[in-house]
């Protein structure tokens, strides 16, 4: 196999113009989302964010508007996390998705609390429940816990977010409304059934196009399904050799990003996949240790781009009386850079809460 050679800066550059990163694209949210295979929404404001650094004239409202339309749905897929994603994909993912997620529920705290039940009379019981109106977490619990009495309750509801294909209905995900989780089954709240089967080298081709060139490896941290490799293998793909010797596959007809490519300050939301889809992640965060963006219990922080890669996180910090934006860079920034986040920040600010506010930078 002829390779050619990769580094990392050019991983960098090509991966921030797939991820619409190096400059803001000019397309539709849904558009958007459908080209990032989802945007990880276990925070249920982060996809917000996460598209206003992406899109060029991106409204806070018209995400709301595509989840009430039904145009984009949350739902529980890659790496069992709940993600936003277009109503097509969320019917597409799901069957593909499906081995890793019951992998993941045996080995969770979950599994030994359901061990017992009957798989398909616990999702034919979701069914009945959820016929008549989305409910939510407390509602499941007593009506399922009900129904399997040997069960905990808790375990049941978090079996049927893996067992059944569930979305999380609005309120929930609408920026700044209030709202409790409720779940409905994803084949009745968009009116159409699951994908008759995974097609792996079309999820392949779409993953390479969003993150690429990536190893199977990479692919697995993205979303949870091991035996990658042999799809791989069996594909047309072009292939390079990393600095540290990996093979990358990418698509064939695909292009690399100049590593020379200026990149402006970014501010990437928290939970973003841009920090959470491959195993390698030098490509994005450097030399920065992983423990400084990602907490032991999972909390992925909002980061800043500094030259395309991460540079320190940032945060909304509100009160009853003031709104800000506070970053805390790595290392001190250059004054460029720091006008920027500043003037970047403010319009993130005004976006997100419709009016100015305080763009502070801390020391870390």
């Amino acid at each position: 196999m002829v390779t050619e050679p990769i580094t990392r800066r050019t991983l960098n550059r090509t991966l921030l113009d797939r991820q619409l990163l190096l400059n803001r694209a000019d397309m539709g949210p849904d558009d958007a989302v459908a080209h990032l295979l989802g945007l990880q929404s276990q925070n249920a404001s982060s996809a917000y964010p996460g598209l206003w650094t992406r899109l060029a004239g991106f409204e806070f409202g018209a995400l709301g508007t595509l989840l009430t339309e039904r145009r984009l749905v949350r739902t529980v897929l890659m790496r069992n996390t709940v993600h936003l994603v277009t109503a097509s994909d969320a019917l597409r993912l799901r069957p593909w998705l499906q081995p890793a997620l019951d992998r993941g529920l045996r080995s969770s705290q979950w599994g030994a609390g359901v061990a017992g039940v009957d798989r398909d009379a616990l999702v034919a019981a979701g069914r009945e429940v959820l016929a008549e109106q989305p409910l939510g977490n407390p509602e499941l619990r007593c009506l399922l816990g009900a129904r399997f009495p040997a069960a905990d309750p808790e375990s049941l509801v978090s079996a049927l977010r893996v067992w059944a294909p569930l979305v999380q209905v609005p309120p929930r995900g609408l920026w700044g409304v209030p709202g409790p989780l409720r779940h409905a089954f994803a084949d009745d709240w968009l009116g159409a059934p699951l994908a008759a089967g995974p097609d792996p080298a079309g999820l392949v081709r779409r993953y390479l196009a969003a993150f690429g060139p990536a190893t199977p490896a990479d692919m697995q941290k993205w979303s949870g399904v091991t035996g990658l490799k042999k799809v791989f293998a069996a594909m047309q793909l072009r292939t390079y050799t990393a600095e540290d010797g990996q093979v990358l596959y990418d698509l064939p007809d695909a292009e690399l990003t100049d590593p020379g490519v200026p990149v402006p300050a970014r501010y990437v939301a928290d939970f973003d996949n841009l920090l959470l889809s491959h195993a390698d992640r030098t490509r994005i965060l450097g030399d920065v240790p992983k423990s400084r963006v990602i907490t032991v219990n999972g909390i992925v922080r909002g980061t800043i781009l500094v030259d395309g890669f991460v540079g320190g996180t940032w945060r909304f910090d509100r009160s009853k009386d003031t709104t800000a934006l506070v970053v805390t860079p790595f290392t001190p920034l250059p004054t460029p850079v720091r006008h920027t986040l500043e003037s970047e920040g403010e319009r993130l600010l005004t976006a997100a809460y419709g009016g100015p506010g305080e763009v502070r930078l801390e020391q870390s």
